[in-house]
């Protein structure tokens, strides 16, 4: 059993044999100390507090790193993050990047399904101009958007409810959503069961959230307004024929950092 009073370099070693990313444990050590990276290069023989190895095994045991020190970076801003929230991936900054080279000045901007509020707060902090709102299902989901909303001081219109139903009869200049789209039977959700599932998979295919976001979007998109979904990597043809043949136009696709197809958005012709 590693001692409460273990040095930064010998729980850098037990980090190693615990197959723990070094990434992972540079970060955990340096919010557990209350230093930054720099600082723990420079002093490896310090003792580190009691409970940094606690946390080296819960990242080992496959918690992930969110979950022990709270936050998420995510397109500039540092977000809370719980276990009722998805944890914003990098691949999301994609979507947030191509709504903003698609929202027009002074333009409507709802955030459907919205989690940590990562995707609205990005749009919001941006693009103070536009007006956005963001819906979820989850109250505790809201409630951790509305904190980092509050935090950040960035104005957003949160609603409680499923995807469009609290938007009324109110119509938008850009929908954007990242929906539940992993399959039911993809091996890659046993490594996430620390998030909520209902986040992650509409069980089935994959993509029964996407469909209806489709289907039901139009009528609460002004002419010529815009609708983003994000999607997996190999779901862009299918998310692709979704919005065709529910009127879209300009209908493509755009990549994430790895240059994969991660999001999919079309233009509603009214």
């Amino acid at each position: 059993m590693t001692s409460p009073v273990a040095s930064i370099d010998e729980l850098l070693a037990q980090a190693r044999r615990l197959g723990v990313e070094r990434q992972d444990a540079l970060a955990w050590l340096a919010h557990a100390c209350g230093r930054d990276r720099a600082w723990l290069f420079a002093h490896g023989d310090e003792p580190a507090p009691p409970h940094a190895h606690a946390g080296l095994e819960r990242l080992a045991a496959g918690e992930p790193l969110a979950h022990l020190t709270g936050w998420q970076p995510f397109h500039g801003l540092v977000l809370a993050v719980t276990p009722d929230v998805l944890i914003p991936r990098p691949d999301t900054e994609a979507l947030v990047d191509w709504a903003l080279e698609l929202a027009p000045a002074g333009g409507r901007v709802a955030d459907l399904g919205t989690g940590s509020g990562a995707i609205a707060l990005a749009l919001k902090a941006a693009r103070p101009d536009l007006a956005v709102t963001a819906t979820d299902l989850s109250p505790a989901a809201l409630a951790v958007a509305r904190a980092n909303g509050v935090r950040l001081g960035l104005t957003v219109d949160w609603r409680l409810g499923s995807w469009l139903a609290p938007l009324g009869g109110e119509r938008f200049d850009l929908i954007v959503s990242n929906p539940p789209y992993i399959a039911g039977h993809d091996p890659h959700l046993a490594a996430l069961t620390h998030e909520p599932l209902g986040a992650l998979t509409p069980g089935g295919d994959g993509l029964a959230d996407l469909a209806h976001l489709a289907a039901t979007s139009p009528m609460h998109l002004r002419p010529g307004g815009w609708l983003l979904l994000e999607h997996g990597w190999d779901q862009a043809q299918a998310v692709q024929h979704l919005l065709t043949q529910a009127g879209f136009a300009d209908v493509s696709s755009q990549p994430d950092r790895a240059g994969r197809p991660r999001c999919t958005g079309g233009r509603w012709q009214g």
